[in-house]
């Protein structure tokens, strides 16, 4: 098993930690052994399903209306000038 030490830990989550540990009934090492073991056995979160989430939500307002490429919009507004 392998040893890690954390450092520079401010008062105020030491305190937090104690406490909670306390509370489990577990000793600070248990206690932070078992808050790495319960966030890593959550799955991560895709960032971009959000940002996927939206875009759906965007593509069907729009859906079934005529599109114009943006290539067509940009010469268009180059021609204008």
């Amino acid at each position: 098993m392998a040893n890690i030490i954390l450092r520079d830990l401010d008062e105020s989550l030491k305190q937090g930690l104690r406490e909670r540990a306390a509370r489990h009934g577990r000793s600070m090492s248990a206690e932070l052994r078992e808050i790495v073991r319960e966030a890593l056995a959550r799955p991560e979160a895709n960032p971009n399903a959000e940002f996927k989430a939206l875009a759906a939500k965007v593509r069907a307002l729009s859906a079934g209306r005529p599109q114009t490429p943006s290539e067509v919009l940009l010469r268009e507004s180059r021609d204008e000038r």
